[in-house]
């Protein structure tokens, strides 16, 4: 049975599909409203809960014009986290505290015999997600489109042969502090993943884009110098085996379309819009406080 959260969610979801379909015409507040069965003014307050901002305000972060700006403003320092790293905001640390251990051949070879996996469901702005942790870190993140059941057959797809056991562990649950703390006074977020040399590459590049940021699959392939490799590059983002911590929903198309994503790309333009919306609001929040 869907939660609450769930269900909101995908009301939310819904309603940032049709907008963006319809941009152009600019459609009201009262036909988004009918569009998810509210009323104008529960659909306004649902949506400013979730985004922070109205529905308007927030498909402006949507629209390729504002991509297209992000890819041109960041060009020269997509990777320089200097700024992000001096102020306390929320996403502005994340390049900070995750960081990626890849696992040694014993640690995964004849799928995954010798590790010891806890695993949690939990709710995100974006749905429920599986958690899964080995001693050493976070080693999966997958939505529960299709329930927990369905959820943890492909967890266990990715280690077959691995011990599990439904349990909330330390390495998760400061994971999942990301969606409730301030993100400044979080430890440091492992991840222990399986994956080739040039996909931990790939992964460790994602990192680095700030959040409310966007990148192309060809900067990302400049960037660790395999500057003709962005059909590989674009491979290593969709086997990205940790939704969210490993923010694959920042790379888009070098024309400023969204394009596709493993979650969906309904999911991916709520998560690039939500994260531009709370940047937006940091910042604005900034200089209220700096007197600017």
């Amino acid at each position: 049975m869907e939660t609450q959260h769930e269900i909101d969610y995908k009301r939310i979801e819904q309603a940032i599909g049709f907008l963006k379909g319809n941009y152009k015409r600019q459609p009201s507040l009262e036909e988004a409203a009918a569009h998810v069965s509210l009323s104008p003014f529960h659909f306004q307050r649902m949506f400013k809960d979730w985004a922070g901002i109205t529905p308007k305000q927030f498909l402006q972060y949507l629209s390729i014009e504002h991509a297209k700006n992000i890819l041109k403003d960041k060009q020269a320092t997509l990777f320089d986290t200097a700024y992000e790293t001096g102020l306390s905001g929320t996403g502005r640390l994340y390049d900070l505290f995750v960081r990626i251990e890849g696992m040694t051949p014993g640690e995964y070879k004849n799928g995954g015999e010798q590790l010891k996996i806890n695993y949690s469901f939990a709710e995100s702005p974006f749905g429920t997600l599986l958690v899964a942790a080995t001693a050493k870190g976070i080693c999966y993140m997958a939505f529960a489109d299709e329930g927990q059941e369905a959820a943890f057959a492909g967890l266990q797809r990715q280690f077959p042969n691995a011990t599990y056991q439904h349990l909330l562990d330390t390495v998760q649950q400061n994971a999942l502090f990301i969606f409730t703390q301030d993100w400044s006074r979080l430890n440091e977020i492992r991840l222990h993943l399986k994956g080739t040399s040039f996909q931990v590459k790939v992964w460790e590049t994602l990192l680095k884009i700030p959040m409310g940021g966007l990148t192309t699959y060809s900067k990302i392939a400049e960037e660790i110098q395999h500057p003709k490799a962005s059909r590989a590059v674009g491979s290593a983002v969709g086997d990205n085996p940790v939704a969210l911590l490993i923010p694959c929903h920042r790379v888009i198309r070098a024309t400023g379309e969204t394009g596709q994503y493993h979650w969906g790309s309904q999911r991916k333009s709520a998560m690039i819009g939500w994260e531009a919306s709370r940047v937006s609001n940091e910042a604005r929040d900034h200089s209220i406080t700096l007197g600017l």
